[in-house]
Formats: structure tokens, sequence, C-alpha cells
């Protein structure tokens, strides 16, 4: 688990609502803090799309796809004020998470890594992001967290978003 701080606002927020930067992402919540407080859960719900019809690809996973729901996200947060807070909880999507493990070499059988996770959290006055692994079963190995720790911060700066350790 690894906590960082971003350094600008205005263009980490351009990556998060605006650019593509996250699409790699599906959301399993959004909590949203303006003149009232907005809950997004975002475990898809499959009996929308019925059986009647092709389901849509993302229907395959338990989360909504970032990019299915950046746009409402970022309708909540636009104004001319700013948000009194917000949480974001994304996960990489299984693929590239997969993916990304096994290309590191993982002592852990990458199908007991349920996740790598990635908190976003806004609390009127700065953005903090903060990693995580969640686990099918306990491991000791801390490789997970390791790569994923390591492999967000290359993402970062891959992307030019400014960023520092807290203080």
């Amino acid at each position: 688990m690894r906590q960082i701080q971003i350094s600008s606002m205005k263009q980490f927020m351009n990556h998060l609502l605006v650019a593509d930067t996250f699409e790699p992402f599906l959301l399993e919540e959004a909590v949203i803090g303006t003149a009232c407080t907005f809950h997004i859960d975002g475990h898809v719900n499959p009996e929308f799309f019925g059986s009647d019809e092709e389901p849509e690809a993302e229907a395959s996973y338990a989360f909504r796809p970032w990019g299915k729901v950046k746009g409402l996200c970022f309708d909540l947060i636009k104004g001319r004020r700013t948000p009194l807070f917000f949480r974001f909880v994304l996960h990489l999507m299984p693929e590239k998470a997969a993916a990304l493990l096994e290309k590191e070499s993982c002592d852990v059988p990458t199908d007991e890594v349920k996740a790598l996770v990635l908190n976003i959290r806004y609390d009127g006055t700065k953005a903090t992001l903060t990693t995580g692994t969640a686990l099918q079963t306990f491991h000791l190995s801390k490789m997970p967290d390791a790569i994923w720790d390591k492999a967000l911060c290359q993402y970062l700066d891959g992307k030019g978003i400014a960023w520092q350790d807290p203080d």
C-alpha cells in the first residue's frame, strides 16, 4: 500500500474526469459531496441488460468501467463551487492486473489476486491516492503490493500527472 498526494488538482481532475487516463479502471464506488451527497454503487446489474439482448462487453465485469460513469461524476462535480469532498474506489481491469503481475513475475498466482485497487480521496483541499491489493486468500508475500505501487507511480509519471509523497 502506498499513499501519494496530487500536486496539481486542475491537471489531475482533467485526467480523471475528461481524458481517457483512467479508462483501464472499473468503478467500485463513488461518493461525491456537493450541495448533497451522491453515492454511486459501481456494481453491474446484469438483469438490466436482459436475456434477449446481447450484453455489452463490460457487463462481464463485476463493476462498471470508469469510462461509462466518469461523465456522470463530472456532471456532479462541475460548477462554480468546488466539491466539499469526493472518494472514488477504482479497480484495475482484471486482465490488465493479471498481465502486469505476470510481466513482473509475481510470486502470488494471478487468480489469487482479486483486485489491484486505487482509492482517490479529495478532502476539500488536496487529493490523495492510495493503492491496495485485494487477495482471494491470505499470503505472506507483499510482492503484488510492491508491483502495483511501482506500476501506478510509473503510470502517473508516464501520463504527466504531478504527484509527491505526502508531508
